[in-house]
């Protein structure tokens, strides 16, 4: 009968020799690899050891558990490396058909047409009857501002001064939206409007050109007080700018495709054939909104032209743009000024203030044609739609507000000369579809933002913007960043809101990159 005794799995399995539990030839080297686990040791009637199972099990699992760690730390790693390899500039196509009817029958004239803002007194009494025409608005509840929307006590105060003063001194607000040069040109089957601004200097001034872009809901009125500080001389600068000023495809004066598939990054494409055709290969931007999405694409498709980009709504999306933002929101510190965490932290009350202030992104990805129906041709509905952006995306506090704050910062001429231009181009729909080709399968597989950009970047960043990333995220793509500034005040239409800051910003970043 074998006998049974403890010892050192190690010890045990060294002493074995022939026995005749298997053939094993070099057996320290197999005893080291079953990790001298404690085990039992049986002997035969002759005293001759019998190879343990138990010890076998074990070496064997923890073989098989070995390698299939290795196997798995080997794919992940690889998936790590797929999905953070930096790509390159796709091929592009630079003339990419978006008018209506077939492009064979298209040719593009190239002709450059001064253009006019003008209506015919009809449509304005058109509108007035319509403001006067008001159906009965539904009143807040007690003690509501604009927690629930656009306050219609508010609204109905807007909608007098609209109808009234507004409207009676209408010949001055066209003659002071027609106090910069407007053009029309036809780009890619689309007629594509902008302002285009040379300064009045004297000779061997330095001038540089800009690329201004909007966004949503806004409009070129966005930029009317900021022209005139970058294309004048001023001390703060040895050099000014020749500012083009385009109404994105869809918005205002520029007309909107007729093809599924502008995107933001195909808008990108449009707007630098709008730069060359002007006559500049090389450019500066500055954006916000959309106009810092597709200025960013205009910046990494066509770096060699592009001499230096400056938004004021940073944002990339790569595979590790959230997960950094979750690791920095741990210990912010490591990665910001303490001074400015809360710009970007807590997370949580970031994106509760994000899923607040972005219903109308949702139906406008999905169903733009919808609400753009709802909302055309309908002043009171479209006034309510646009000016509430202008109240909570300003500050978020000013919900609070009866008068949701609208007047601290914008006077009423100014946010009716904006919702005018969409009023009167009828560019409400055709303007919330970018929403929808922006967030469609084709777009987002680009990966655009996987493609860095070694163009000299700047971002402006103020306290009440919707979304704000750090610079360790920002990096990953816009590996030139050189600078990055934080204010205390403003929110999403900086330009409009807080020229002056955003200028000097702004001026600072090209006064840095010129040197």
């Amino acid at each position: 009968m074998d006998s049974v005794r403890q010892r050192d799995g190690g010890v045990c399995c060294e002493q074995y020799q022939d026995g005749i539990a298997g053939e094993f030839e070099d057996v320290s080297a197999m005893a080291q690899n079953f990790m001298h686990y404690p085990t039992e040791c049986r002997y035969n009637h002759r005293g001759r050891v019998i190879f343990p199972s138990f010890c076998y099990s074990m070496g064997f699992m923890l073989r098989v558990l070995f390698v299939g760690i290795s196997l798995a730390t080997a794919v992940v790693f690889k998936q790590y490396r797929n999905l953070t390899a930096p790509m390159p500039v796709p091929d592009l196509n630079m003339k990419q058909y978006w008018g209506p009817g077939d492009v064979k029958q298209y040719k593009e004239d190239t002709s450059i047409k001064p253009f006019k803002v003008s209506y015919d007194a009809a449509v304005i009494e058109k509108l007035r009857g319509k403001l006067t025409d008001v159906p009965k608005l539904t009143p807040p509840l007690d003690g509501v501002a604009f927690q629930y929307g656009f306050n219609t006590n508010r609204l109905q105060d807007i909608l007098k001064y609209w109808r009234t003063t507004y409207l009676d001194k209408w010949s001055e607000r066209e003659k002071f939206l027609n106090k910069f040069p407007h053009f029309q040109t036809q780009i890619q089957g689309l007629n594509i409007h902008y302002i285009h601004v040379k300064p009045k200097v004297p000779a061997g001034t330095k001038v540089l050109p800009l690329l201004l872009l909007h966004g949503w809901p806004g409009s070129v009125r966005e930029f009317y007080d900021i022209i005139p500080l970058l294309t004048t001389s001023s001390k703060d600068k040895d050099f000014v700018f020749e500012v083009i000023v385009p109404s994105l495809p869809g918005y205002g004066w520029s007309q909107g495709s007729a093809k599924k598939g502008l995107s933001p990054s195909e808008v990108a494409i449009v707007m630098k054939n709008l730069m060359s055709r002007v006559g500049f290969e090389q450019f500066y931007i500055q954006g916000g909104d959309w106009g810092s999405l597709i200025g960013n694409y205009i910046a990494t498709y066509f770096q060699s032209n592009v001499l230096g980009v400056h938004l004021n709504m940073c944002s990339i999306m790569t595979p590790l743009s959230y997960p950094k933002m979750f690791l920095a929101a741990l210990k912010p510190s490591l990665f910001i000024d303490e001074q400015y965490t809360d710009f970007y932290f807590p997370l949580s009350a970031k994106f509760a203030n994000i899923i607040e202030e972005t219903g109308y992104m949702h139906i406008q990805a999905t169903k733009p044609d919808t609400i753009g129906t709802v909302l055309q041709g309908n002043p009171v509905g479209l006034a309510a739609y646009i000016l509430e952006k202008f109240s909570t995306w300003t500050n978020p506090a000013y919900r609070n507000l009866p008068d949701g704050g609208l007047e601290k910062y914008f006077s009423l001429d100014a946010l009716l000369d904006n919702v005018m231009i969409y009023y009167l181009t009828d560019s409400i729909t055709t303007s919330q579809r970018i929403y929808a080709e922006a967030l469609a399968s084709d777009e987002l597989k680009k990966e655009i933002d996987r493609i860095p950009t070694a163009v000299p970047a700047a971002c402006a960043k103020f306290r009440h913007e919707l979304f704000q990333q750090i610079d360790w995220v920002l990096k990953d793509h816009f590996t030139n960043l050189v600078q990055s500034n934080h204010f205390e005040d403003g929110g999403h239409f900086a330009a409009m809101q807080l020229p002056e800051v955003l200028y000097k910003d702004f001026v600072a970043f090209i006064a840095s990159i010129q040197k």
